[in-house]
């Protein structure tokens, strides 16, 4: 990364902006993060979340979010992947309608990735992101995807950037730096409450273009029970939402870890188990209702060049997991490889299945909680799955890879988190030992450092609340 290009990136207008937003609206996040410890505690305490008494009225009044503009019209296969230049290029060309280039999950963030990040985002909105290596010129074909961001998440700060004595929110350093990029169109991750969907909008109000646009991940339970008011919230950007599978999963274990709900291993819990399927299905009536875009899940398979029943086998499997999407009325999907975009494209025949209105589906706290009822197993080869995945993505992450491909899988933070949870958990079940999970760390082929961390937030007595805080420490 050349000086000028971060110079350009942080100019002075970029920078009095990222400094506004956080003055203005740093005050509330913080508060809104004691909100969710306060929550915490509640549900440790034997509380369940359920439908707010005092948002009825948004639920039972009518109304619509603002019109896609026409570029998002059509979602029917959205690819995901790190703002690095060259998955940037090839995720732009891949023939998806939407690339969402992801400062979150799919990044490890070093400065250099940050700022050269930015850089990228800001030359792909100008169609002037390029790159030359020894084996070939990556440039943009004239039809590309629709270009979305994912700023991390209200968790998040970004140490190398202070204000006012303190390191800046992350979610506005990210957001404020891709706007005076040129970005417009946002993916919103790890948002728990229609608060915390309102801070956004207050930002988006800040920058004060109307053209901005989002979608929100719905991947925690606590936002399952307020799709309707997060969509409220962000009515005027035209909000959609999106089932972030993994991090949904997570966050189940996470918010109930006081509770005896045991899940079995990560590849049993699927999306047609009944707290999976009843979240999707409110997830389509919600959006439906409003007027709103729907989202499906990640297909993280990419495909091996030479072992050709592997990919027949995981295709196939693909293939069935999109019709199935289809069949519930999304309106299109996330896949991590553009080998995948012409598998999940010919699943959604029309641009978008708005009118699909899913009447069949009502808003039930019992079945969004019937996590109980999730049916497999806990095997010793789930054990060790999850912790030789998860290992390996920590090693990748702490030298700057944030999206790894391993055993034919796009993995990134949400994956991580899911196995290091299902570790944490089997253990205070009594389903394994501590002494034999570090046993299966020591056996993984990966740096000290590494197996350390990933020890650190499995095996911790409180279940710590994002890996990527204490592994944020370790980067430069």
């Amino acid at each position: 990364m050349s000086a000028s290009a971060a110079e350009d990136i942080l100019s002075r207008e970029a920078v009095a902006f990222v400094e506004r937003l956080h003055r203005e609206l740093n005050p509330r996040r913080l508060e809104l993060l004691d909100r969710r410890r306060e929550r915490q505690r509640e549900l440790d305490a034997g509380a369940l979340p359920g439908f707010r008494a005092d948002t009825t009225s948004i639920r039972e009044s009518e109304w619509r979010i603002a019109a896609a503009p026409a570029d998002l019209v059509d979602r029917r296969c959205e690819i995901t992947g790190p703002v690095e230049r060259k998955m940037m290029i090839n995720a732009l060309n891949s023939g998806a309608r939407v690339f969402m280039a992801d400062f979150e999950d799919a990044n490890s963030p070093t400065w250099e990735n940050v700022v050269q990040g930015h850089v990228n985002v800001r030359d792909a909105i100008r169609r002037e992101i390029a790159l030359e290596t020894a084996e070939k010129s990556y440039r943009l074909n004239d039809e590309i995807a629709t270009l979305m961001i994912r700023p991390r998440g209200w968790h998040l700060v970004e140490r190398h950037f202070e204000i006012d004595g303190e390191p800046v929110s992350a979610s506005l350093f990210d957001f404020g730096l891709a706007f005076l990029g040129g970005a417009r169109y946002f993916y919103l991750p790890k948002l728990e409450s229609m608060e915390e969907a309102e801070l956004w909008a207050d930002a988006f109000a800040l920058a004060g273009d109307p053209s901005i646009r989002c979608t929100v991940l719905i991947e925690t339970i606590l936002a399952a029970f307020e799709m309707e008011e997060i969509l409220h919230a962000l009515r005027g950007y035209g909000c959609a939402l999106n089932a972030g599978r993994w991090d949904y999963i997570f966050s189940v274990i996470k918010k109930f870890r006081a509770r005896g709900w045991v899940l079995p291993d990560r590849a049993q819990v699927t999306m047609t188990v009944p707290f999976m399927r009843a979240y999707t299905d409110l997830l389509v009536a919600t959006c439906h209702r409003r007027g709103a875009h729907a989202i499906g899940g990640m297909a993280a398979f990419i495909p091996s060049r030479k072992d050709a029943e592997v990919n027949r086998v995981a295709l196939a499997k693909v293939r069935e997991d999109k019709e199935r999407e289809a069949g519930q009325g999304f309106d299109g999907t996330w896949v991590a490889h553009p080998d995948l975009v012409p598998v999940a494209m010919p699943c959604f025949p029309e641009p978008n299945q708005l009118g699909v209105a899913r009447d069949d589906v009502a808003a039930d706290a019992a079945a969004l909680l019937s996590i109980p009822d999730t049916p497999g197993e806990v095997s010793y080869e789930g054990l060790r799955t999850n912790v030789s995945v998860g290992v390996r993505y920590l090693d990748a992450w702490l030298h700057g890879v944030g999206a790894a491909a391993i055993d034919n899988l796009m993995e990134d933070a949400a994956t991580a988190e899911i196995s290091r949870s299902q570790i944490w958990q089997w253990v205070r079940a009594g389903r394994f030992d501590e002494q034999v999970v570090r046993h299966e760390i020591e056996l993984v082929d990966a740096g000290d450092e590494a197996k350390a961390l990933f020890a650190q937030v499995a095996l911790q007595p409180e279940l710590v609340e994002f890996l990527t805080v204490p592994a944020y420490t370790h980067l430069e």
